[in-house]
């Protein structure tokens, strides 16, 4: 995992998305547009969290190098030095995978 140069704010987090291996089906080959996107990944950098309307500052519980599976239509899709990336909220991810 190399060192992303993507650092996101508030409570957002940076998030790899799994490669897909190529698909047979029936000896047909599944072209990239009719595949579905990934809906897990490896979390490359976390913000510091939201704060309160008081003030006080909540922590992300998501820490960098998490699995992590999120909603297929969820996020912002970047493209940083030839990478690809997804720029999620910690509330659009569902759960961290052990």
């Amino acid at each position: 995992m190399a060192k992303v140069k993507i650092k996101p704010l508030a409570d957002r987090i940076v998030v790899e998305p799994l490669e897909d291996t190529e698909e047979m089906r029936g000896g047909l080959y599944i072209p990239d547009t009719a595949k579905e996107k990934p809906q897990q990944g490896t979390v490359v950098a976390v913000g510091p969290g939201r704060r309160t309307d008081e003030g006080e500052l909540l922590k992300v519980e998501i820490s960098t190098g998490d699995r992590v599976l999120y909603g297929k239509y969820s996020g912002t899709e970047v493209t940083v030095d030839g990478n690809d990336y997804l720029i999620v909220k910690e509330s659009d991810v569902l759960a961290v995978l052990g």
